[in-house]
C-alpha cells in the first residue's frame, strides 16, 4: 500500500473510530438489531447501485458526468444536500443518526420526482428507487420503534419544495446534482450502518 493510499484510508476511517465511544452497549448484543443492520446494509448497497445506474444514464444522455465541471452552475441551483452530521463524530447517537437517515430518504424520495420528469424513458428505475427509499425509511422507523429508540419527526412544512429550473439544461444539471447528493448521502449512511454492525 503506497503512502498516499495509507493516508486516504486513515482519513476515511478516522471519523468512524470516534463512534467506538458511542453509548450503544444496550444495542450491541441485540440480535434483532444486528439482523436489521445486516439486511439494511444489503438494501442500501442495492439502492446505491440503482443511483449509480441513473448517474450513468444522465452521463450518457446529457454528457453530464463530472461534478467538478458543474460546480459554478450548482451555485445557481437550489439543490439541497440532506444532512447526516449526526451519524459521525463524538456526539453520535443511534437514534439521532437513524432519524437523519430516515428523513434524508424522504427528502430524496421527493427530489427524485425531478429526475423522473427528466428521464421519462427510465421511469421504472426511478420509481423503483423511490419505492426502495420509502421502504428503507419505513424499515428504520419500525426498527427504532421496536428498540424503543426516540424518534425525531421533522415538521412537514420544513421540507423544501422541488426547485423551479429556469431552463431544460438547468433541469438536467439539477438532476445530476440530486443523484450525486443522494449517492453521497447513501455512502455516509452505509458507512454508519456498517460501523454499527461491527460494534
Amino acid at each position: 500500500m503506497c503512502a498516499v493510499t495509507r493516508v486516504l484510508v486513515l482519513l476515511l476511517w478516522a471519523p468512524w473510530q470516534e463512534l467506538l465511544g458511542a453509548p450503544l452497549a444496550e444495542l450491541s448484543g441485540d440480535q434483532r438489531f444486528h439482523t436489521f443492520l445486516k439486511n439494511n446494509l444489503e438494501f442500501t448497497r442495492k439502492i446505491k447501485g440503482d443511483v449509480a445506474a441513473l448517474q450513468r444514464v444522465v452521463c450518457d444522455t446529457f454528457q453530464l458526468c463530472k461534478e467538478e465541471e458543474l460546480l459554478l452552475l450548482r451555485q445557481d441551483l437550489d439543490i439541497a444536500q440532506a444532512p447526516l452530521e449526526l451519524c459521525h463524530g463524538r456526539s453520535f447517537q443511534a437514534d439521532a443518526c437513524f432519524s437523519q437517515i430516515r428523513e434524508g430518504l424522504r427528502t430524496y424520495h421527493s427530489s427524485l420526482d425531478a429526475v423522473l420528469e427528466l428521464l421519462p424513458g427510465h421511469a421504472a428505475l426511478v420509481e423503483t428507487l423511490q419505492l426502495d427509499a420509502a421502504n428503507l425509511s419505513s424499515n428504520i422507523q419500525h426498527q427504532m420503534e421496536d428498540l424503543g429508540l426516540a424518534t425525531v419527526t421533522y415538521p412537514t412544512e420544513a421540507r423544501r419544495p422541488l426547485p423551479a429550473f429556469s431552463s431544460h439544461f438547468h433541469h438536467q444539471v439539477g438532476g445530476f446534482f440530486i443523484l450525486a447528493n443522494f449517492q453521497r448521502f447513501l455512502e455516509t449512511a452505509y458507512r454508519a450502518l456498517r460501523h454499527l454492525a461491527h460494534l
